[in-house]
């Protein structure tokens, strides 16, 4: 799985970035995850809003911070695996 935060660096951006590490090892997912801070390439994706998060080439959020929740809804469809109600 690709994983990209796209923003020049503020607090969402690197708190998304955060929370997201911790959701692929609490779900114990693997996956590429890269903060993407060069402009041209952030408006390649043809995104207004900062953070934005893209998961394998899509974009998936613009603007906020989802929930946990929402990220692991997100992750676990992205990498196919099937959610584990425990966690």
């Amino acid at each position: 799985m690709d994983i990209k935060v796209l923003g020049l660096g503020c607090n969402q951006c690197r708190g998304l970035e955060q929370t997201i590490m911790e959701v692929l090892t609490e779900m114990q997912l693997a996956a590429s995850v890269e903060h993407v801070t060069d402009i041209k390439e952030i408006t390649r994706y043809r995104v207004m809003g900062s953070p934005a998060l893209v998961i394998n080439g899509k974009v998936v959020a613009v603007g906020s911070l989802p929930s946990r929740d929402k990220l692991k809804t997100m992750l676990v469809q992205a990498s196919g695996k099937q959610a584990d109600p425990a966690k």
